[in-house]
């Protein structure tokens, strides 16, 4: 079996790109934090997604980006400079958009002027404990 589920956030803006046989797909790495790491290590996956997938991707993911991935592992191979080199990416099947960096700057923003604007009043009453 070979099945890999990420979430996480995009390290650069995605790559929108056309084959030669004329199939879009669209390249990008994601950032994502190990869990119970203590000096929140982090890890980057590159990630490919084809034809339409790829041109959703391409449109409406940016750097900071949080999603979802389900896909599958994929190793290549090529020869640069006489040396063979192996890479590994993940093929994605399934990309749910979870948020954006706006979003999560924008809701942060709100909920500061959300407590800002609560009307705050000194409580004096005698007998609390305190």
């Amino acid at each position: 079996m070979n099945k890999v589920y990420l979430i996480g956030r995009l390290s650069n803006d995605p790559e929108l790109s056309t084959t030669n046989s004329g199939i879009n797909y669209c390249r990008f790495s994601l950032a994502v934090t190990r869990p119970h790491s203590k000096e929140n290590e982090t890890d980057f996956f590159n990630i490919i997604t084809w034809r339409g997938l790829a041109d959703n991707c391409g449109k409406y993911l940016k750097k900071g980006s949080q999603c979802a991935i389900v896909g599958t592992l994929q190793n290549s191979t090529y020869t640069k400079d006489g040396a063979r080199r192996t890479t590994t990416q993940v093929v994605a099947d399934e990309v749910e958009f979870l948020q954006s960096l706006k979003n999560t700057e924008r809701k942060v923003e709100n909920q500061a002027k959300t407590v800002k604007q609560r009307d705050m009043t000194e409580i004096t009453d005698p007998d609390l404990p305190f």
